[in-house]
């Protein structure tokens, strides 16, 4: 499946900045679930840095197939927000991968 394409066609709501935000798409297309909403957001560290890209979801998958599905998702959608948060000159150079050794948050 192209997730991307899918992320593109619903994000429910989206800020990013170098100061991290999040991302929220609509899930029920995907996953027939009533009311089912996935989001990845990041944490500003302090001191010019951002935490690790995270993912949530507000419903539980089904099936095996659902949670396979979910989990390609999610990363799906952690890669596609740490591409536009990380879109200026002073994130440039960091590769989502070393993004995702940091921590969630700086507490």
């Amino acid at each position: 499946m192209n997730y991307k394409k899918y992320i593109d066609e619903n994000i429910i709501r989206c800020e990013a900045s170098h100061r991290g935000g999040g991302i929220e798409i609509n899930c029920q297309p995907l996953f027939k679930i009533e009311n089912a909403k996935a989001s990845a957001y990041q944490n500003y560290l302090g001191g010019g840095l951002l935490g690790s890209v995270c993912f949530n979801a507000n419903f539980e998958t089904e099936n095996d197939k659902q949670a396979e599905q979910l989990q390609e998702l999610a990363e799906a959608l952690k890669k596609y927000f740490h591409d536009l948060a990380n879109h200026d000159d002073e994130w440039e150079n960091e590769s989502y991968e070393a993004n995702q050794n940091k921590p969630e948050s700086a507490y």
